[in-house]
């Protein structure tokens, strides 16, 4: 490296800096950081960082190229620098989508809501130009690329910031920035957030109302924003539903005779098998396009006819796997199909059945057992491409080690582009498993031994994820555990779970290892957010396994807002998990009381001896348009409701919810933000008009 970027600011874009910022512990490539066991050489960054060795030496000859001579200025600049290895360099380096040659540099001395930890964040863009200011740094990172606009004249051979830039309020209109509880600026130091004592006390409990007697396995709320949602069951239908106001009395309208479509005849199901997954397109109010993600059986279906996940690329022979519950090897496979609601003269939102039609196959593997695959589908709320959650694939303790091996699907999130579809030859070419494209910035880009395809590895049996609707870097998977512990993870950019080097934050030890083993020391595991062991449900049996949910984001329950909500499948417990501190990607989980609202639609069940209501199996979370969740259990569909309805206190609920609006069509997550961005654009646009008129 021979210097650093220049980086172009406009002096009014400048002004909405922190309107998009999001804070979590990311690198500038979207990674989560690593975990040292030692300090840095040149950096004083340790345990939880953004830099090996080798970025640490780089960053050390950046510095000794800037040549600068005075102590105090070369300190500042030092740890300018090194804020690359800062756990939340992305934020600090990335501003509006742009990259930033300098960290946003702390310009506001008395942030009321600043969520870093001192009670005054100190004016670190004053001290930077006050110590610096004439003193010669080689190469200078905060040398402006709008010379004579936002800086000074240029000059070919300008050094100092007094030759850059015309003044101390210039400079740090480009460069600074004010903490508050949605962004962090640089202030010399690693960065360090609030804790906020209060905020982790629990609520007082979880009430319920049950709405649908119904079975199903996954809810969507319907694209155009309105109050309905579709549901499927596992053995391949799919049902458009109107759902009822909170506390209206009413019930689904779900007409069980008239599924939205039909995939049964493509669906094979079976207790680990079926449709497991649905995602509507991002447009679907135009375009009509919609997937199911399930598995088929290739002895009763033509159509299921993918290659063996189990073959040389990973060091696995099909011919050498025994049998499983009577099934060959790869004789179950997994599926994702595109069809499509577009009819003659009708809008996609206003279709209420599609043909089951197979447009597209978007992808189809093998699976080498008959247990552990996953297969729920998601789309990316910020960049819309589809991500699929893949299980090992089963067999005792992932015995071929497919979750650890970079270059097998299985055991992993994949991140698919399926908006632009390569041709045939080139589909061939790439050895790609259906028809997709892969994103540019996925994790192969950086690390190529990874499958293209590969967003995250080392999980489990990835069983239900979701983004937070406020924050959609924040990314949430339940992942099944073996004999000990189920966890929720925080999933990052290449991230690796541990499996099965890990069984959440335990060391695993497999009873067989025909596909190998990976060593500890060979990974940087990331270890869960939350979870829970076996032996806290059920002290003889142990059994447990977990059900991923939702950040609480709906007005309705204003004392759930912000908690991560997810339970275990026996439906003998439900958890929230609240973020300490804010921003901090730390979380504290405990356990909630749940009850059924005495004036529930349909009466809750219970079970003898237990003063839990019966819900029989947890299979799903859902989410509707209005972000309230919902609990997709054996017994039923319940909705999470006010918690005066079961006489739990919340302070916040008669301030927040007197009245439930009646629903009414509302922009997705990313809609919002269009607007909201074309807003800001237009703001910045009249002030640049504004600036240019007295020029």
């Amino acid at each position: 490296m021979k210097g650093v970027l220049s980086i172009s600011f406009f002096f009014c874009c400048l002004l909405l800096l922190l309107d998009s910022s999001i804070s979590l512990p990311l690198c500038v490539d979207s990674r989560a950081p690593l975990t040292l066991n030692k300090t840095l050489e040149f950096c004083p960054y340790n345990g939880s960082t953004c830099c090996n060795s080798t970025e640490d030496a780089q960053i050390q000859k950046l510095f000794q190229v800037n040549n600068v001579s005075d102590p105090g200025c070369a300190s500042i600049l030092k740890s300018i620098l090194c804020a690359r290895c800062d756990p939340f360099s992305a934020e600090l380096f990335t501003v509006q989508s742009s990259a930033r040659s300098v960290p946003v540099l702390c310009n506001s001395t008395v942030p009321a809501n600043s969520s870093q930890s001192k009670t005054e964040v100190e004016d670190f863009c004053s001290e930077v130009w006050n110590t610096c200011k004439d003193v010669s740094i080689v190469n200078s990172p905060f040398a402006p690329s709008l010379q004579g606009q936002a800086g000074a004249p240029a000059h070919a051979n300008a050094t100092k910031l007094t030759d850059l830039w015309q003044s101390k309020t210039d400079f740090c209109t480009a460069f600074g920035g004010a903490s508050d509880n949605s962004s962090v600026c640089f202030e010399g130091e690693p960065v360090s957030l609030n804790k906020t004592e209060t905020s982790i006390t629990p609520p007082r409990g979880l009430c319920l109302e049950r709405i649908d007697n119904g079975s199903f396995l996954n809810m969507v709320a319907h694209p155009d924003g309105s109050n309905r949602a579709f549901f499927s069951n596992q053995m391949g239908k799919v049902w458009l539903a109107t759902l009822p106001e909170e506390g209206s009395g009413g019930t689904i309208e779900l007409d069980e005779s008239s599924p939205f479509v039909d995939l049964t005849d493509q669906v094979y199901f079976d207790t680990q098998f079926g449709m497991m997954g649905m995602a509507f397109h991002p447009d679907f109010a135009k375009n009509g396009r919609f997937f199911a993600s399930f598995t088929c059986d290739k002895s009763k279906w033509s159509g299921c006819n993918g290659r063996c996940s189990c073959n040389s690329d990973v060091n696995c022979d099909p011919s050498k796997l025994e049998t499983d519950h009577g099934a060959q090897p790869c004789q179950y496979q997994t599926v994702i199909a595109e069809y499509s609601a577009n009819s003659s003269g009708s809008q996609p939102s206003s279709v209420e059945s599609a043909k089951p039609t197979e447009v597209r196959r978007i992808f189809t593997m093998g699976l080498p057992f008959s247990s552990q695959h996953g297969g729920q589908i998601l789309f990316g709320p910020d960049d819309g491409y589809l991500y699929l959650m893949m299980g090992y694939g089963g067999g005792a303790g992932d015995p071929y080690n497919f979750a650890q091996n970079k270059k097998s699907l299985l055991g992993k999130i994949m991140r698919l582009d399926i908006d632009n579809i390569p041709s045939a030859a080139e589909i061939s070419k790439l050895g790609l498993w259906g028809n997709y494209s892969i994103p540019n910035d996925n994790p192969f880009s950086e690390e190529k031994d990874l499958q293209p395809e590969i967003w995250a590895l080392g999980m489990r049996n990835p069983w239900r994820c979701s983004f937070d609707a406020e924050r959609p870097s924040y990314f949430f998977c339940a992942d099944a555990g073996q004999d000990l512990y189920e966890e929720v993870d925080l999933i990052t950019k290449g991230g690796n779970y541990g499996w099965r080097v890990y069984e959440g934050p335990y060391l695993f030890h497999p009873a067989q290892s025909p596909g190998g083993n990976t060593s500890v020391g060979s990974i940087n595991p990331i270890f869960p957010i939350a979870g829970y062991n076996h032996s806290e449900l059920n002290k003889n049996e142990g059994s447990a396994s977990i059900t991923g949910g939702y950040v609480y984001r709906s007005t309705t329950d204003p004392c759930m807002t912000g908690r991560y909500l997810y339970g275990d499948l026996y439906a003998g417990a439900i958890w929230a998990a609240i973020e300490e501190p804010q921003n901090s990607g730390n979380f504290n989980s405990s356990r909630i009381p749940f009850s059924c609202a005495r004036d529930s639609p349909i009466q809750c069940e219970s079970s003898p001896g237990n003063s839990l209501p019966a819900l029989g199996y947890i299979f799903s979370f859902g989410e509707d348009n209005k972000k309230d969740v919902y609990i997709l259990a054996s017994s039923g569909v319940y909705r999470v409701v006010r918690p005066s309805r079961c006489s739990y206190a919340c302070s916040q609920e008669k301030a927040t919810n007197t009245t439930t609006p009646t629903p009414s069509p509302s922009p997705s997550h990313a809609t919002r933000w269009s607007v909201l961005s074309l807003y800001l654009l237009l703001q910045c646009s009249f002030l640049l008009l504004i600036l240019l008129d007295f020029m």
